[in-house]
C-alpha cells in the first residue's frame, strides 16, 4: 500500500474517506493521490483541456479547491499529488490506477437504495465492480480505520483464492483477527463438513496470522454478513468481486455492490 488513490468531489462523505487514506498514507509511508473527475457540459468535456474558458474555469475551480483540502491538519507530513481529469468516476479511476500504479483506493459513498439503485446505481458500485485493485469504502466520519475484528465473507471456491490472499496479506498488514465467514442460505444449502472442508483448502496454502472459521446460517448472503458483521461487532468488511458487468449485473444483482451500498460499517472490496 504505497499509492493510495482518494476520489474526492468536495463532499462530506468524500471528506471521510480523505481523512482515513491520510491514516493509511501515514501509517504505510505512502503517497496521497486525490483526484477529481470534472463532470463538464458535453462540448466542454469534448474540447482538449484550457481551450475553451469555460473549461479552463472549472478546472482552475478544481484546482483551487484541492489545494484547499491539501492544507487539512491531518494531511500535514504526507506526500499529497493531485490529478484532475474529465469524465465519468469509475472511467476516470481506472485510468488513474494505470496512470499512477495505484495499489489501493479509498473512497467515500453515501450509498443508494430503491428505484434509483436499480436503475442507475451508485458511483461506488460502479467503481468496485471495475477496479483491479482493492476499495476501502468509507460511509461515516471515522478518526482512524480500526481493523481489529475483520470480517471476510467468502465463498471460498477455487477462483477466489487470489482475493483471499489479498485479505489475508490486508488483515496480517493490520494486526486484524480475520473472522472468515461462509453463508449458508436455504437456497444454496451446503453441508457443514463441506465447507470447513472448502475452507481448510485456503488456510492450509495460506494461513492468516490471528483467525476464526464461521458458518453462519441466513436467507440471504447479503443478510447473513450484515448479522454476522452485527453480532461480532466487525470493525471492517472485506469481500472479493466478480466485477460482473452489463446485463448480468443488471438482472441478478452482486452481493458485493449491495453491501457497499447498504452496509454501514467500512467495507473493502478484493477482485478476483
Amino acid at each position: 500500500m504505497k499509492r493510495i488513490l482518494v476520489p474526492t468531489d468536495f463532499s462530506k462523505e468524500s471528506e471521510y474517506a480523505l481523512k482515513i487514506g491520510a491514516h493509511l498514507a501515514l501509517k504505510n509511508n505512502a503517497t496521497l493521490y486525490l483526484l477529481h473527475l470534472l463532470e463538464l457540459p458535453l462540448h466542454l468535456a469534448t474540447s482538449p483541456a484550457g481551450e475553451l474558458p469555460e473549461a479552463f474555469f472549472f478546472i482552475k475551480l478544481a484546482q483551487q479547491k484541492i489545494d484547499d483540502l491539501k492544507t487539512r491538519t491531518f494531511l500535514q507530513n504526507i506526500k499529497v499529488e493531485k490529478i484532475i481529469e474529465a469524465g465519468s468516476t469509475h472511467i476516470g479511476i481506472n485510468n488513474a490506477i494505470a496512470d499512477h500504479e495505484i495499489d489501493f483506493i479509498v473512497m467515500g459513498s453515501s450509498g443508494t437504495s430503491g428505484i434509483e439503485e436499480f436503475f442507475i446505481g451508485s458511483n461506488t458500485e460502479k467503481v468496485v465492480r471495475t477496479s483491479t485493485v482493492p476499495v476501502l469504502i468509507i460511509k461515516n466520519k471515522l478518526s482512524k480505520l480500526k481493523t481489529d475484528s475483520f470480517v471476510y465473507a467468502c465463498d471460498f471456491a477455487p477462483d477466489a483464492f487470489e482475493a483471499y490472499k489479498k485479505a489475508v496479506t490486508f488483515g496480517n498488514s493490520t494486526n486484524a483477527t480475520l473472522h472468515l465467514v461462509y453463508v449458508n442460505t436455504p437456497n444454496q444449502f451446503v453441508r457443514t463438513t463441506e465447507i470447513e472442508n472448502k475452507i481448510a483448502v485456503f488456510t492450509n496454502q495460506v494461513r492468516p496470522e490471528k483467525f476464526t472459521v464461521n458458518i453462519y446460517n441466513d436467507l440471504t448472503v447479503e443478510d447473513g454478513i450484515l448479522n454476522f458483521s452485527k453480532e461480532i461487532d466487525a470493525d471492517l468488511i472485506g469481500i472479493s468481486t466478480h466485477g460482473r458487468k452489463g446485463i448480468a449485473h443488471f438482472f441478478n444483482g452482486s452481493i458485493t455492490e449491495d453491501l457497499a451500498n447498504h452496509a454501514l460499517r467500512p467495507v473493502i472490496t478484493f477482485r478476483i
